[in-house]
This record gives C-alpha cells, structure tokens and sequence, in this order.
C-alpha cells in the first residue's frame, strides 16, 4: 500500500507542471480578441491550432508510438498504423453521431483531450517507474515533465481559440482547455497504478490520439481557416503552428 501511495503521489507531482502549462496556455487563448469567422485573426488562430495538431500528432505521439512498440520487440509501424487508423475511424463515427445530434459542435478540444491522455501516462509512467527503481532516474521523468509541460502552452491555447471564436465567450474558452488538460494527471496516475498494463498499450493509444487530432485538423481547423478567399492569414498560420510545435517537441524531446 505504501508503494502504491509514493508512486501515485509521484506521477501526480510530475503531471502537475503539464497541466498547470495547459491552462496556461487557455489564459493566452482567452486573451485573443474575438472575431467574425472571416476575419484575419480568426482565421490565423484556427491556422496555428491546425499546425500545432498536425506537429503535435507527429512528434509528439506516431513517433514515440514507433519506438516504444519496437521497444516491446515488435514492428513500430504496425502499432503506429493501427492505432492512428482505429482513431481516426472512431472520430469519424463520433463526429457523425455529434452533428446529427448537435450540427453545430467541435471536436477540436476533444481531440486534444484524447492527445494529452496518453502524455499524461507517459509522464506519470516515467515518475512511477523512476520511484520503484531509485532516484537514478527521477532527473529524466522531470525533463520529460518540463518538455511535455512547455509543448502544452501552444496546445492549451488550441483548444481555446476555436471555443473562443465560436462561442464568444472566454469563459467557455478557459474552461475548455483547463478540461483538456485535466487527464493528464488522471492518465498519469492510472499509469501508475497500472504500471505494466500502461506500458503495453501505450504505443497504441499513443498513435490512436494521433489518427484523431488529424481527422479533426482536416475536418474542422483547415478547412475553416483556409476557406476565405481574402488572403493567406490561415495557411500561414498552418505553417507557423506547425513549425513553433515541431521546435518544441525536438528541442525538449
């Protein structure tokens, strides 16, 4: 019981710093100023968020996927491919659940819910982990804390950009990418208390979030960013999203 106490309390410390960035980073979306649809702002915002997704789905989760499943000893791809399919066919049948029942809903937060769930794991697995085997290795669940943590401010603000310009209201912006952040110290903690299942399918759920932050990124975020015919403020934005997420996640690993 007191092992398992000392690794919870562990992954729940090291999730912390992950989440507290995800909020962060809504406070910065909610600073946005809110627009019409069309406008250059807007546009750019929806942009940015599309190419934090589409770095975050690449770096931050296929890789990691391919390289602990050829960890496990099997080939990286078959983990990689088959869980972004399966992701992406789940968000295809949830979006079509949603808008028949609600036309007007987003899945970008959810999607990014979906992609810090399987971070939060890894971050609380290495805390864990680093607990059971002696401090040799707690150094290197706190760099992975800190790198996840700084990717998680543009991701925070990802989700809040979107909810803040098609609700027009902060609040529900805020709130939005607080929630979005919350699993991660949930992930974390169940990682540790399932420490050896967590290990196993983690490759898995890694490239699942994956296969879903692209379909959303393809189905809502581009497309309404790039659709105006009034300049390129949404692919550039595309561009710069992509290109800030792609820094951070190999700078910070």
């Amino acid at each position: 019981m007191q092992q398992i106490l000392t690794t919870g309390a562990a992954a729940l410390t090291a999730t912390a710093f992950p989440f507290l960035c995800t909020s962060l980073g809504a406070v910065f979306g909610c600073a946005a100023r809110s627009s019409s649809p069309d406008s250059v702002g807007n546009r750019a915002a929806l942009g940015f968020a599309g190419g934090v997704m589409i770095a975050a789905s690449v770096f931050s989760l296929l890789l990691p996927a391919v390289e602990q499943a050829e960890a496990q000893g099997y080939p990286g791809w078959i983990a990689a491919c088959g869980g972004f399919a399966i992701g992406a066919i789940f968000l295809l049948i949830l979006d079509s659940i949603l808008h028949r029942a609600k036309p007007n809903c987003s899945l970008s937060s959810f999607a990014i819910t979906l992609h810090n769930l399987p971070e939060g794991m890894a971050v609380g697995l290495s805390a864990a982990l680093a607990v059971l085997s002696g401090t040799g290795l707690m150094a290197g669940a706190g760099a992975l804390a800190f790198g996840v943590g700084i990717q998680n401010i543009p991701e925070g603000a990802a989700v809040a950009l979107p909810t803040l310009h098609r609700t027009n209201s902060r609040w529900k912006a805020l709130r939005a990418g607080v929630l979005s952040g919350i699993v991660e110290p949930l992930g974390g903690l169940a990682a540790a208390l399932l420490a050896g299942l967590a290990t196993i399918i983690l490759p898995w759920l890694l490239s699942f979030a994956a296969g879903a932050m692209v379909y959303v990124t393809a189905e809502e975020l581009i497309p309404t960013a790039c659709s105006s015919k009034k300049g390129m403020a949404g692919t550039l934005g595309v561009l710069v999203g992509f290109v800030v997420m792609m820094a951070l996640d190999l700078s910070l690993g």
